[in-house]
């Protein structure tokens, strides 16, 4: 019989880097998606910054540790 019946697996760790690539992915569509879509004017003005913002914290996030 072992010591521990029901070992758990080891916990994944979160690195910064996945998330800040990873929630700049997401404000990357979503700045895109803003600016294709027809419907809203005030989507369309804030699409640009949206995309600006993803991108910029692509390159900084890319250089977070893994």
């Amino acid at each position: 019989m072992s010591p521990n019946p029901s070992p758990r697996p080891p916990r994944r760790r979160v690195s910064p880097r996945g998330v800040a690539e990873t929630l700049a992915t997401i404000l990357i569509v979503a700045g895109v998606f803003m600016l294709m879509q027809p419907f809203s004017l005030t989507l369309y003005t804030y699409s640009f910054a949206v995309t600006l913002a993803g991108t910029a914290l692509f390159v900084v996030g890319s250089k977070f540790p893994a």
